[in-house]
């Protein structure tokens, strides 16, 4: 039986001390669900609530449309299983009697345990990678080892609904990465419904289809990876400064954390005057990432929409210039060039390959060397390789090299930041 689960107006307070503050959620049968927040958001207090180990102040929870007041915790049980943050046992039992635990909604009182139970608990410590362990006592295990033991436990009691709050805690990557394929495994094959509190946010992104962001016990964001886990978001927040880049190995966010220090490990200034960065096709990406990390405020154009130089500029919120795709620079998309380049501190010409449609880009680089600004050309690979116009776009780097821009093999940001620093 899949199971749906909703939760309408939740509060709740420890004490004085408000930790939930009017959640709305629903999760539908066989969804697999990430929630995320920072610390103190009130993600386990939430997880708990939704599995009846703590009672809201206010508000209602519904399974299958059924308040959770209308079941017994028999009912319950056999309905909703819960690995939670901090689970400890009481005694040292050993690994697979913790694990038959896990069948008590299932046992008649007074009779042994059936066949159906050995086969759900055997089936659950092959599952999770602890069957090697099921003689062993369970304070002997490492945290990890007992991680896996408890999963084994919730998935031997055999229910559709399963919370886990940080079930990758204490495992190391590659155990991180099989969990999570099992859970996935069994959301897809099973019509498991699951919910999970990960701490990981591009474990999360990766994983589950639906995210909904906890802050102030509130929810924040909900949706796909791709519409809850953007930079603005993650910023607001963590407040953490983010790259969020495409996974390349699926349609998914990944979240790559900027540091309030530079690379250099100094630490980040605020700069009022900006670099004017000129590229095209992937060529100014490398730079464009690099000195954005140095906190350099940065401009561009003129970028083709849907290339990589301008969903990189556009990722990071750089004020631009856009040209529709495969289309020679208008006139008026060159004058909007040279109006950013004015309000700039110093241009980088990264090593387009060019074309009759994009000379005018190298003309708003010698443009700004008669404005007086410094233009430093990123040299990479021979002008006469990447020049398809008949040596029109050679003759305009000759121009710029007499009239005094800088030709560097590598653009280090210590470079570009001698323009720009007060």
């Amino acid at each position: 039986m899949a199971v749906s689960i909703e939760v309408c107006g939740l509060c709740f307070s420890y004490d004085a001390e408000e930790v939930l503050n009017g959640v709305n959620l629903k999760v539908e049968p066989g969804e697999f669900v990430g929630i995320v927040g920072p610390n103190g958001s009130g993600k386990s207090t939430l997880l708990k609530i939704m599995a009846a180990l703590l009672r809201p102040s206010r508000g209602s929870i519904y399974i299958n449309q059924a308040t959770i007041k209308e079941f017994t915790r028999l009912q319950l049980a056999r309905l909703v299983s819960m690995v939670g943050q901090d689970q400890q046992a009481g005694f040292n039992f050993q690994v697979k009697q913790v694990v038959y635990t896990g069948r008590y909604p299932y046992q008649e009182r007074f009779r042994p345990l059936k066949e159906s139970d050995r086969q759900a608990v055997e089936r659950a410590m092959h599952l999770t990678g602890c069957y090697h362990l099921k003689d062993r006592d369970l304070f002997s295990l490492s945290g990890g080892e007992q991680q896996r033991v408890f999963l084994a436990r919730a998935l031997a009691q055999e229910t559709p609904l399963l919370l886990l709050d940080e079930p990758t805690a204490f495992l190391d990557i590659g155990y991180q990465v099989e969990l999570l394929e099992l859970l996935q495994g069994l959301n897809i094959r099973e019509k498991l419904t699951v919910i999970a509190i990960i701490h990981d946010l591009n474990l999360a992104s990766r994983y589950c289809r639906k995210i909904f962001m906890l802050h102030q016990g509130k929810i924040f964001a909900w949706g796909s990876p791709q519409e809850v886990l953007t930079r603005d978001n993650i910023l607001k927040v963590f407040r953490t400064e983010v790259l969020v880049e495409p996974h390349p190995l699926g349609n998914v966010p990944q979240i790559i954390p900027i540091s309030t220090s530079s690379p250099s490990g100094k630490q980040k200034t605020c700069l009022a005057q900006k670099v004017h960065i000129i590229g095209g096709g992937g060529s100014a990406t490398g730079v464009i990432n690099q000195l954005h990390l140095e906190g350099v405020p940065l401009s561009a154009g003129v970028l083709s929409i849907g290339d990589s130089d301008w969903a990189t500029a556009r990722r990071l919120g750089i004020d631009m210039v856009e040209e529709s795709p495969f289309s020679p620079i208008r006139e008026g998309q060159h004058w909007k060039n040279l109006q950013l380049i004015e309000k700039s501190a110093a241009v980088v010409l990264a090593p387009l390959f060019l074309g009759h449609g994009n000379l005018l880009n190298v003309e708003a680089a010698l443009h700004a060397l008669r404005m007086g600004r410094p233009v430093i050309v990123m040299a990479g690979s021979s002008v006469s390789k990447r020049d398809f116009t008949g040596g029109a776009g050679e003759i305009l780097y000759r121009r710029l090299a007499g009239e005094g821009a800088m030709f560097i093999d590598n653009v280090k940001p210590e470079i570009v930041l001698k323009f720009v620093q007060p």
